[in-house]
């Protein structure tokens, strides 16, 4: 059984229909519409969403449970509020500069790195262009940008120096004395 798929989702600020396996939502920042799979049911009431399994025999689709549960939920959260991540640039001379819908990196290679940022993402860069946030109502998309980021230069562990997120920790090496 899943602890996840078990949980409610509230529905509190997004107005939400259900017609069949098709959850449709209106926010104040996006409205769209999510489908669930056959071997799940979904009900409204009393401003939460709950997903129940079909057949409770069928043990495969009990793997799709919790993982539906938790897409439906991130973008029932999307619709509401915008997703954030930060990414931090480290190394001297290392740094990304917005220009238009690209950002051009500074990594340390003989050349300049042109990133072209997908359509519903917004991006904000510090003036030292160390320091990079990345917004969206698509949790999915705030996250494959920010990686797809980091995979330009992964931090090296004796200086630590390269792109990785904020909250990311980096095992340092000791060097030679």
């Amino acid at each position: 059984m899943s602890k996840i798929g078990r949980k409610p989702i509230s529905t509190q600020d997004v107005a939400v229909t259900i017609d069949g396996q098709v959850v449709s939502y209106q926010g104040a920042k996006k409205s769209g519409t999510y489908v669930l799979p056959d071997c799940l049911r979904v009900s409204h009431e009393n401003g939460f969403i709950k997903i129940v399994l079909a057949d409770a025999a069928d043990k495969k689709s009990n793997n799709f449970w919790g993982l539906h549960r938790a897409m439906l939920s991130n973008e029932l959260m999307g619709a509401v509020n915008e997703f954030s991540e930060d990414v931090v640039i480290v190394g001297l001379g290392y740094k990304g500069e917005l220009k238009g819908d690209m950002i051009v990196f500074s990594l340390g290679y003989s050349h300049k790195i042109d990133f072209k940022l997908p359509e519903n993402i917004a991006v904000v860069i510090d003036k030292t262009g160390q320091k990079i946030n990345l917004r969206s109502t698509s949790k999915f998309l705030v996250g494959d940008v920010a990686q797809r980021i980091c995979a330009l230069r992964r931090p090296e562990p004796y200086k630590g120096t390269g792109v990785r997120l904020q909250n990311e920790v980096i095992h340092r090496k000791t060097g030679k004395n």
